[in-house]
């Protein structure tokens, strides 16, 4: 199969550049996502085989003062990818977001329940699903949550940056939701994208995340226990660490359906977290 993979330097890009090293890779400068014709000349250019959405508009709370454009490059953008390839009749992976959510309730979000975004990133993200599933082809929306990895900004570096400098921190206790290491979701997007290729007839939207489900605060404790820190969570409500842009309280992914679909289960993240944290210590 020859990948194409628009994301270069992203958390999930650069693990899947670790496991499909002969991928064609387009940052910003090969294909801007506010363009989303240059996203169709380079599936055109290139002519792959497989297409790989792993770019997107991911600062959530500046999404709130530039709506217009992250719902251009998290919605037009793979709506145009997914339509050119629906015409070249090739799959398409594109990466989703337990934000499209409302974060109600305590039940774990199935794939076909009501989507209802409470900020402009989840409002952006939806539009992109919305785009890929009308231009029918055969494709797979990956939703995922909290995902970490050694590249890049993301909680577990957060953390451990903030933990080297303080004995005590203040961490949200409840937002629940499974953290998702970033190999893992590289990794299942190969495995989702080359099982697709064969049987098309499994398309549809998914949910893969962490197991198991725990708050910010128990996320934090792992990775002070597992780095080895000493430093005291306070547990805290959303409503004493307000943001710009609302967060979902329950983002528990129900991921029963890709279980079936490709024999593909939760991973631990605990497991992840470990591998990170090795990988940034050397």
């Amino acid at each position: 199969m020859t990948l194409l993979v628009f994301g270069k330097t992203g958390q999930v890009a650069t693990e899947l550049a670790r496991l499909a090293p002969d991928a064609i890779f387009l940052g910003r400068d090969d294909a801007d996502l506010s363009n989303p014709a240059a996203c169709v000349a380079a599936i055109k250019r290139h002519a792959p085989t497989g297409v790989i959405n792993a770019a997107a508009f991911t600062a959530v709370d500046k999404a709130e003062d530039e709506e217009p454009l992250a719902t251009v490059i998290n919605g037009e953008a793979p709506g145009a990818m997914a339509r050119a390839c629906a015409e070249l009749d090739i799959p398409f992976v594109h990466i989703s977001t337990d934000y499209v959510f409302d974060g109600s309730g305590q039940d774990p979000w199935r794939p076909d329940d009501q989507t209802a975004p409470i900020g402009a990133y989840g409002r952006s993200k939806r539009a992109g699903e919305d785009a890929v599933r009308a231009a029918g082809g055969t494709h797979v929306i990956m939703r995922t949550s909290w995902v970490f990895s050694a590249h890049g900004g993301n909680f577990v570096k957060t953390m451990l940056r903030l933990g080297a400098e303080r004995d005590a921190l203040r961490i949200v206790s409840d937002q629940i939701g499974g953290p998702t290491g970033a190999a893992d979701i590289a990794t299942t997007a190969l495995r989702a994208l080359d099982t697709i290729a064969t049987k098309p007839d499994l398309y549809g939207t998914y949910h893969y995340s962490g197991a198991p489900d725990t708050s910010w605060a128990g996320f934090a404790k792992a990775i002070f226990d597992e780095a080895g820190l000493s430093v005291a969570v306070e547990e805290i409500p959303t409503t004493d660490y307000p943001t710009p842009a609302a967060r979902p309280l329950n983002s528990r992914m129900d991921c029963s359906s890709l279980e079936a679909a490709f024999g593909i289960e939760r991973p631990d993240w605990r497991a992840g977290l470990k591998d990170v944290i090795k990988e940034l210590n050397a």
